[in-house]
């Protein structure tokens, strides 16, 4: 089973094909330019892994949450490509995508939702599969859900703007934290290849990014 996998949902551009458990990926720091950037580092993973669309089995995207610009881009980008190869797509929630890559089996994932607000949720490896132990929110770094015990890795960004708060609140449930960590296409990989193997990619017209958020901006009264 090969699986295409797209993340555009930070100032990081990634993708990563998955092929029956091996990894090849591409990633860059790219500030605002995914839609410049995205399909050349595609078309390069595929050509070089000697790889054409119509033998991809499925399509995943980070979906979210995230920057607002950047998760559309990644859903747009598997959806044009998905229906141009008819193709199923899985849309991966950019949280659980931070838990996979950290290498941890207790992770709580925090990304900066700016607006002094932060993207959070908690998840616990349990039998080799990730379970949820609060689902994906939007909150304020100092009402963000407690976890219980030790050992938990703090990753992403949250952790790098909001550090005071979120250290004052959950310092003694953290062995240590990445706050330099973000979502990777090879983790929306990993992620999604069981899912499409179990059957479960949808049509690439549902797809839809995760925004938690409706508002995107203050208005000037509220800065």
């Amino acid at each position: 089973m090969r699986i295409l996998a797209l993340e555009t949902s930070t100032e990081y551009c990634s993708v990563a094909l998955w092929q029956d458990g091996a990894v090849s990926d591409r990633r860059q720091l790219v500030g605002q330019k995914h839609s410049e950037v995205l399909i050349p580092m595609l078309d390069d993973l595929l050509r070089q892994a000697g790889v054409k669309l119509p033998d991809i089995d499925g399509i995943a995207f980070g979906a979210g949450p995230g920057s607002f610009t950047g998760v559309r881009i990644a859903c747009s980008a598997a959806q044009g490509l998905a229906l141009g190869a008819d193709k199923p797509v899985m849309g991966i929630c950019t949280l659980q995508a931070l838990a996979q890559g950290s290498g941890h089996d207790k992770v709580v994932a925090v990304l900066d939702a700016r607006m002094a607000e932060v993207y959070c949720a908690a998840y616990e490896k349990r039998g080799g599969a990730w379970a949820t132990v609060w689902e994906p929110q939007l909150c304020l770094p100092q009402d963000m859900p407690a976890v219980e015990g030790q050992e938990w890795l703090g990753a992403g960004s949250g952790f790098l703007v909001h550090h005071e708060q979120l250290r004052a609140r959950h310092v003694a449930n953290f062995l240590a934290v990445d706050a330099t960590a973000v979502p990777q296409a090879s983790a929306v990989a990993e992620l999604a290849a069981p899912l499409f193997a179990a059957g479960h990619g949808t049509d690439a017209a549902e797809a839809a990014p995760l925004y938690l958020r409706d508002k995107v901006a203050l208005k000037t009264s509220e800065r």
